[in-house]
């Protein structure tokens, strides 16, 4: 099953659009595994690498994504549990600017980011597939269990292709 507009933003269609299938659980775990084996590609000393001035390093995209993760997951639980408040935005800039990646050395932040994703996973095969219609707000829109699983599922894909573009073969 594919959530249907109006499951996820507007915004969030680049990356539905980047999801082939339909079971989100297996696309996860796939997910998963394919940004792991890129983040266990660069090697300890790139791990402040980025491919332009102002862009983030290998560090704080890795950061990034397990910040997001962390959000995505709370918001799908909430959802699936029936919770009518809005879910709050966050500042993906001020994330990283604050997560001080830079300063960790990067096996660190990919075990983290490892044990990050291996609780969502644990976390979304909870769900049964009555909640997936759940609807909720998050970040001032309407959307549903399933749209976030595949949002998050996209979120990962966009940058599996930008850390293998920009990153690994520029470098």
């Amino acid at each position: 099953m594919r959530p249907l507009k109006g499951d996820y933003p507007e915004y969030a269609q680049k990356y539905i659009d980047l999801i082939e299938g339909d079971d989100i659980i297996s696309i996860l775990h796939n997910t998963s595994k394919e940004m792991s084996d890129v983040i266990n590609s660069f090697p300890q000393s790139k791990g402040d690498y980025a491919y332009a001035e102002n862009k983030w390093t290998v560090k704080q995209v890795i950061g990034h994504l397990t910040d997001t993760d962390r959000i995505f997951a709370y918001r799908a639980l909430s959802i699936a549990r029936g919770e009518k408040q809005p879910l709050p935005s966050f500042d993906q800039d001020l994330y990283v600017q604050n997560g001080m990646f830079n300063e960790k050395n990067l096996a660190e932040i990919t075990y983290e980011y490892r044990l990050t994703r291996e609780s969502n996973l644990l976390l979304f095969r909870s769900f049964d597939k009555s909640v997936y219609q759940n609807r909720g707000i998050a970040a001032g829109y309407e959307v549903t269990l399933l749209g976030i699983m595949f949002m998050v599922a996209g979120h990962q894909k966009h940058h599996i292709k930008i850390l293998k573009e920009k990153y690994l073969e520029q470098h």
